[in-house]
Order: structure tokens, then C-alpha cells, then sequence
């Protein structure tokens, strides 16, 4: 007998299959038993008959709990009413642990109870979703990349230096020395394209950001690519190609899952590219002619980066940022000095930034003048103006954060739900 996902169950139709899992749900009437079964790729619906199975197993069946583990054995019968077209006619139960007071069951939760338990909570539909769509962005993004030539090249956890502000480091010892948690691996992968033309790395990233906002993790993962030969034109049209074909691959490969999560795909059909284009002063004015009291020269917290992407139904790129409030290593504006050649990608439905990216500076001049500017240890930053001693071009990339993307596509109003096990101020556990 053949051991088969829930999945593939339509290619053995009337034939003996045997299927691994978990019980979802189960009820009786009479003698006839209905087992929902879900064995991580899907959920299927069990009929379990007394006089067929035999007394003894028909008495099995009805300790099974809500997540006790063990398989079935029988006969795979279509059904166009049951969930998947199909169901098993069982013929035997193999039981391998009852689980006792599973404690998220059906009845409402309140979030910090669900959050406690987030490894159990993973097992719902709902959050089962949610990561089955974040797996497809993943692999989306790497297809992106991949299609395109750009090489994978990993970046270190452990770092010596800032690339984004000291303000948000996490410190740690390292042997003798101190080290931070990384917030970027951009400038390793300026060096990576300066050897591969077309760089990108894709994992976890650290800020010690003193946020509790819905869009603020203290760990997330990022995907940054870097591009030799390319200037903040051409980055943004990376930028807006890569959202594109993300999107599309979700609707066409998780319709659903977001189906479970009851999100209108009809506004996600919508991202297509060109996105809209505005510089920050326009943005500016917008916000002081709605009402905001932002002055030209400070950074979008979230209630600006909502009312400015609440007015398209595309992403919309925010380009020409002041220097002041962007990182040391973007370039300066040619036209305006007091401007940097960077651009911030704002997400549809009011979810705010989801990515941040420039040109970067190739003078070792202006990179010493900012890195001074910082408070900066230049010894710690040697090996990254090398690469404007030895062969420099103009270059750009940006980062994209993965849980926001996540949050958008899925429609998701916090993004703790965005990851498996999520890191914040208050929370380190489980």
C-alpha cells in the first residue's frame, strides 16, 4: 500500500493509499465516524464505518483528540461535496500518540495567549496560509534573481562596524573583541558585485529599533541585491520588476491560501509595472496640504508612509531623499547636494515601506566627509573604501523586507504573523 500526501490524493482515485498526519477535527453520528485529517500539504475528510473497520478500531477512533498523531489506511473515494473533491473510506487506524488538552482549539484566543504559543498556533489554517505564501515569496524572489544572472553570494551575521546608524546595533561579544548583530549586508555585497557584476543575499538582518509598531521586527530577513554599472534609474526599475513578478507568482501559485486569508486578489491583479514615481519634496507637499505638520528635511514615520501609499493603488516610488536622514553611503545628488540619488518603494492599502535603495557614493572623498559626519571609526570602514580604491563604478541596489512583503500580499494588519517565530521588543519566547 502506498504512502501518500494529501496533495496528490486525486491521482489514486479507488485505489488502497495510506495517509500520515494529524487530526484537524472529528465528530460521530451513530456508527459512522468523520475524521478531518491534515497532514501539512492538505486537509482530507475520513469515513470511518463500525461494522467495517471492526469494533475495537471504531472504539480508537473515538478517543482520537484534536492533534493526536496517526495514519490511515483505505480507499481513496471521490466526493465533489468534500473539501478536495475526495475522502478516504478507512479500513484501518494506526494511532501514534493521543494529545492531551491541546490548548488552541476552535474558541477565541486573545493574541499574547496565541503569541505564547506560537509553535502550536503555526498549525492553524490560517497561519498555515500565511507561511505557505511566505515560502512562495521566497521562491519567487530567488527565481527573480536567478533568472537574471545575479549570483547569491552570503553576507556575515557578525559584523565590526554600522552600515544603517549605531543607534539600532545589537552588541555582542566576540571572543576579544566586540561585534554587532548585522543590519544589512549591503556593504558586503557592494564588494560582491564588484567581483560578480550582479549580486544579491538574502537572509536574516538585526535592529535594535525601540519600536512596537505593527511593521517593526527586532529580527527579519531582507533580500538585497547589488548591481555593478547601474544607476538609481535603473535600480528602481529592478525594484519595481521584482515586486511585479512576485505578485504574480503568488496569485498564480497560492490562490489558496489567499483565499483563506480572504484577501481581494482583485487589488493584487493591479501590480503591474511602471509604478508611480514622486519625488520626497512633492511628497512633502502633499502631506503639509492634508494637514500634516512635517517639515521638508524629516524622515516619514508610519502615518506618513500610509496617507502617501493610501493615494495610489500601485506601489508608488519616492525618489531624491534629504542626505541628512539617509545612510553614509548613499550617493549625492550631482543637480542638489543637499540630496541623495536613493528612493523608498511604498506599498498599496496604506502598509508602508517595503523597500529602500540608492546609488551609491564612489567618491573616497564624500564617503570619509560622511563616515567623519557619523562619528564613524574610518579603521573599520577600510576595506569597504578599497572598493572605490580598486576598480570603483557606479553601482546600485536596495533592500527588500521580506515580512512586509508578506504582510501585504497577505493582507495581514500586524507583522508578527508574517514569521514563524517572531522577535520584538517584548518577546524572545518561544
Amino acid at each position: 500500500m502506498k504512502e501518500v500526501l494529501i496533495k496528490d490524493i486525486s491521482k489514486y482515485e479507488k485505489k488502497k493509499v495510506k495517509i500520515n498526519g494529524w487530526v484537524y477535527n472529528s465528530r460521530r453520528s451513530g456508527k459512522i465516524g468523520f475524521l478531518m485529517l491534515r497532514d501539512g500539504y492538505g486537509i482530507i475528510q475520513c469515513i470511518i464505518e463500525k461494522n467495517h473497520i471492526g469494533e475495537d478500531s471504531f472504539n480508537i477512533f473515538k478517543t482520537l483528540t484534536q492533534e493526536s498523531s496517526l495514519s490511515v489506511a483505505g480507499e481513496v473515494v471521490k466526493n465533489d461535496r468534500a473539501s478536495g473533491g475526495f475522502e478516504i473510506f478507512v479500513d484501518a487506524i494506526n494511532i501514534y500518540q493521543i494529545s492531551n488538552d491541546y490548548p488552541i482549539t476552535p474558541k477565541e484566543h486573545g493574541t499574547d495567549f496565541l503569541m505564547n504559543n506560537r509553535h502550536l498556533w503555526l498549525r492553524s489554517k490560517r497561519q498555515h496560509a500565511i507561511l505557505k505564501v511566505r515560502h512562495q515569496i521566497i521562491k519567487s524572489i530567488r527565481d527573480f534573481f536567478d533568472m537574471n544572472d545575479f549570483t547569491l553570494v552570503d553576507t556575515p551575521m557578525f559584523t565590526p562596524n554600522a552600515a544603517e546608524g549605531t543607534s539600532t546595533l545589537f552588541e555582542t561579544n566576540y571572543f576579544d573583541s566586540k561585534a554587532f548583530l548585522c543590519q544589512t549586508g549591503q556593504l558586503y555585497g557592494e564588494a560582491s558585485a564588484m567581483a560578480f557584476g550582479r549580486h544579491y543575499n538574502f537572509g536574516p538582518c538585526f535592529r535594535a529599533e525601540k519600536s512596537k509598531t505593527r511593521r517593526h521586527l527586532t529580527e527579519f530577513w531582507m533580500v538585497e541585491p547589488e548591481i555593478a554599472f547601474c544607476g538609481i534609474e535603473e535600480d528602481m526599475v529592478w525594484a519595481e520588476n521584482l515586486i511585479g513578478y512576485v505578485v504574480s507568482e503568488v496569485l498564480k501559485n497560492r490562490a489558496y491560501e489567499l483565499s483563506i486569508l480572504n484577501r481581494d486578489v482583485g487589488l493584487l491583479k493591479n501590480i503591474i509595472p511602471p509604478f508611480p514615481r514622486i519625488s520626497y519634496t512633492d511628497a512633502i507637499k502633499i502631506l503639509n496640504d492634508n494637514g500634516f505638520e512635517i517639515k521638508w528635511g524629516e524622515d516619514f514615520g508610519a502615518v506618513e508612509d500610509t496617507f502617501i501609499s493610501e493615494q495610489y493603488d500601485k506601489p508608488v516610488i519616492v525618489y531624491g531623499w534629504p542626505k541628512e536622514i539617509k545612510a553614509f553611503y548613499m550617493k549625492r545628488d550631482p543637480d542638489n547636494e543637499n540630496l541623495v540619488l536613493s528612493m523608498d518603494i511604498l506599498a498599496p492599502e496604506g502598509y508602508g515601506e517595503i523597500i529602500g535603495g540608492s546609488e551609491r557614493e564612489t567618491s573616497i572623498e564624500l564617503l570619509l566627509d560622511r563616515i567623519k559626519e557619523e562619528n564613524l571609526n574610518k579603521k573599520d570602514y577600510e576595506w569597504y573604501l578599497d572598493l572605490r580604491r580598486y576598480g570603483s563604478v557606479p553601482h546600485s541596489g536596495f533592500g527588500m523586507g521580506l515580512e512586509r512583503v508578506v504582510a501585504w500580499i497577505c493582507g495581514i494588519s500586524h507583522i508578527r504573523e508574517t514569521i514563524p517565530f517572531a522577535r520584538t521588543m517584548t518577546r524572545l519566547n518561544p
